[in-house]
């Protein structure tokens, strides 16, 4: 099963960093948050991932271009006629595909854009800016145990993401993005879809938390798994410095590796 990760939007609310790269690769203990995104699915087996760049792209492919070298010791010998030799390489076993999803491209539009490398068949999506502890085996279990569209991760972190009104049968009613209300159970992505939500993204300009949840939702395609643990995404400055903080005194919930 493959990843899909939403990394091509601007990050204006942490635009302290992200004027000079994507949000992404904003770092988090010496590391992207995204690395640390791919780590944790990796975990649990999932290391083929497809990421939807965007805004500075290029910063993205670079980096993994020079990955082999980021992650291991390097003799560089200029005597013998610039011979490289790598040493105690710790590269993970990923497979990694960047593709170009468009500066201007909504959310939905960039799922579209990679509908060819996914295939016909069920995938993880997740944004590039959010950790979480949540159990993705388990997350991916009741997918497959309830035979709908789509299963989002909800979770309850205050008011400012898109609320879900989910009945007792874990059915979610109602998806309404950016609500202020508090207290409600919200998107926290991780999340697993099956092919036919293509059908429901128009094109690049379709937002994929508006049109195509509100309908999934109100066709009784969209069902919530409820996580009650660590979940925190990266949105302003004061929650780079709370992430750096739980890494750096190793009280990082989502290092499981």
């Amino acid at each position: 099963m493959k990843v899909v990760i939403l990394a091509g939007g601007y990050g204006t609310r942490i635009s302290e960093e992200s004027h000079l790269i994507p949000k992404p690769m904003i770092e988090i203990g010496e590391k992207p948050i995204l690395w640390h995104i791919m780590k944790y699915f990796a975990s649990f087996g999932y290391d083929d991932f497809i990421i939807c760049c965007g805004y500075k792209q290029y910063v993205i492919k670079e980096y993994f271009s020079d990955y082999y070298l980021h992650m291991s010791d390097v003799t560089f010998d200029f005597k013998s006629e610039n011979k490289i030799t790598i040493h105690n390489n710790n590269t993970e076993p990923w497979k990694v595909t960047l593709i170009n999803t468009g500066l201007n491209t909504m959310t939905g539009g960039r799922i579209k854009r990679v509908k060819d490398y996914i295939g016909d068949e069920t995938f993880l999506l997740t944004y590039g800016d959010g950790v979480s502890d949540v159990k993705i085996d388990k997350l991916v279990e009741f997918h497959k145990s309830h035979g709908k569209i789509a299963t989002i991760t909800a979770i309850q972190p205050g008011g400012r993401f898109g609320m879900l009104d989910i009945d007792n049968s874990e059915k979610i009613n109602c998806f309404k993005e950016k609500s202020i209300e508090d207290g409600g159970w919200i998107n926290g992505g991780f999340m697993v879809l099956d092919p036919m939500i293509f059908n429901y993204i128009e094109g690049d300009k379709t937002i994929f938390e508006k049109e195509p949840l509100e309908k999934v939702a109100i066709e009784s395609q969209l069902k919530a798994y409820r996580h009650h643990g660590f979940w925190q995404c990266m949105d302003t400055m004061r929650d780079k410095e709370l992430l750096e903080k739980l890494w750096l005194n190793d009280q990082a919930p989502w290092k499981v590796w």
